[in-house]
């Protein structure tokens, strides 16, 4: 009995740890930075305790982003491709995600071009902090100089053989692969297919769960990662990080001030300020639990009896959404990598950043609708550009605030999406269908 009511005793909020381990990591490498900065025993704490804590932090978030986007892919395609729900809904909500999507990941990529957060570092600082770890730098940069280009990349797209591509982390031979299984158990409805879809979902919920797990230890990962970096750059890494923060806040800002009301009004045929007044509970409640999950039941309620979606419509629109539409999500991690390749001073073509343009898009797709769900694909993109990994640990110390704010562009998108594609079916579906439930 004891014990049971001391697992029911409510810990400290994960949001609230991530703060003091970025408090803690920021105000202690300052501080080293200050006083200690050429102390043997400062190179030493960073080389062989708050270094290799990040690095297992980032080991942890490589080892589940495989079969966590696989999984994730292949249900999404398979929920599209269901008989009692393909068709022209199936049609719609598929072009909404990709088009909206798109758009979102296009606004991101825009504002890091125009503002430039990661640009201004004293090249001095930049190489002091691209030689650290210059074996496993010199590793991932090589990686990055031999990527290949034109033709090849989309050559590349299909894997040759996709276990060798999972291995070799080629995320987005991954991904197609995965559409492509997903396309095929949706065509083939047989028992083995049942079970094989079955089991795609239970390798997808143990992900999630692992990665709850492994979310759990950020606090001390964002402690570790800020120290070293802050013990080594000194007051720098806040001025870029202030203007990474205020990059992601304003490109969210303008999808959904101007994106979501545009379209609401031109293809929704609905008023943006109806739609704010009524959507009011499902963004509130995105907002506090940076879940798109954990909102769905209340952005359910509020599609049907708010917002009058019809039933049908709703159900299927939001229930997809919450697992494939993430427009903030999929624009968050555009904006990430192009901020640390600016960071640490790594070029990206013109075709490197389409590229990471197609694979946000896909990443948003396959991204947990959980907290930090995002991360394992923000870690493996950095790694496929040549982009330090280690720099994920800046993002960290202020991905609660963003996540709560991206969370709130995934819902009202699912919505939005609901009332867009609700619209266009209500001529097509029963009476008793759009009729609001006793």
């Amino acid at each position: 009995m004891q014990s049971n009511d001391v697992a029911a005793k409510p810990g400290m909020p994960l949001h609230w740890k991530m703060g003091i381990g970025f408090a803690v990591g920021v105000v202690g490498g300052l501080i080293a930075n200050l006083y200690f900065a050429d102390a043997g025993w400062l190179a030493a704490l960073t080389t062989y305790v708050t270094d290799p804590v990040g690095q297992l932090f980032l080991r942890l978030l490589f080892m589940l982003v495989i079969p966590l986007v696989f999984s994730a892919l292949i249900l999404g395609v398979v929920e599209i491709g269901n008989p009692q729900s393909l068709g022209r809904i199936g049609t719609k909500t598929l072009l909404w995600i990709m088009v909206v999507t798109t758009i979102a990941v296009v606004i991101g990529l825009v504002a890091v071009n125009v503002f430039q957060p990661g640009t201004g570092l004293p090249d001095e600082v930049r190489d002091s902090l691209m030689a650290q770890g210059a074996e496993r730098g010199g590793e991932i940069a090589q990686q990055g100089r031999e990527a290949p280009s034109g033709i090849q990349l989309l050559l590349n797209i299909v894997p040759r053989n996709p276990i060798a591509a999972a291995a070799g982390g080629d995320l987005i031979a991954v991904m197609f692969f995965a559409l492509m299984f997903g396309i095929a158990a949706t065509v083939i409805r047989s028992e083995g297919t049942r079970s094989f879809v079955s089991a795609v979902q239970g390798v997808y919920d143990i992900c999630l769960k692992l990665i709850g797990w492994v979310i759990k230890l950020a606090p001390y990962a964002v402690a570790a990662l800020l120290f070293t970096i802050t013990a080594r750059l000194g007051v720098d890494v806040l001025v870029q990080l202030a203007r990474f923060v205020g990059t992601v806040v304003a490109a969210l800002g303008v999808h959904f001030f101007i994106v979501f009301p545009l379209l609401l009004w031109i293809f929704g045929r609905m008023s943006p300020l109806a739609f704010f007044r009524g959507a009011q509970p499902a963004m509130l409640t995105a907002f506090s639990t940076s879940s798109s999950s954990a909102t769905l039941p209340t952005t359910l309620k509020v599609a049907e009896e708010n917002l009058g979606v019809p039933r049908p419509v709703a159900r299927f629109v939001c229930t997809l959404g919450a697992t494939a539409n993430m427009n903030g999500t999929a624009l968050f991690e555009g904006v990430t990598v192009l901020f640390l390749a600016q960071f640490y001073g790594v070029d990206l073509s013109m075709g490197q950043q389409v590229m990471i343009l197609g694979l946000c898009v896909m990443g948003g797709i396959g991204a947990a609708g959980v907290p930090g769900g995002s991360l394992p694909v923000i870690a493996m993109i950095l790694a496929m550009f040549g982009i330090p990994p280690e720099g994920i640990g800046l993002i960290l110390g202020v991905d609660r605030f963003l996540d709560m704010c991206r969370t709130v562009v995934n819902v009202t998108g699912d919505m939005a999406g609901a009332v867009v594609i609700g619209r266009s079916e209500a001529a097509e579906l029963p009476l008793a269908a759009t009729s609001p439930p006793d």
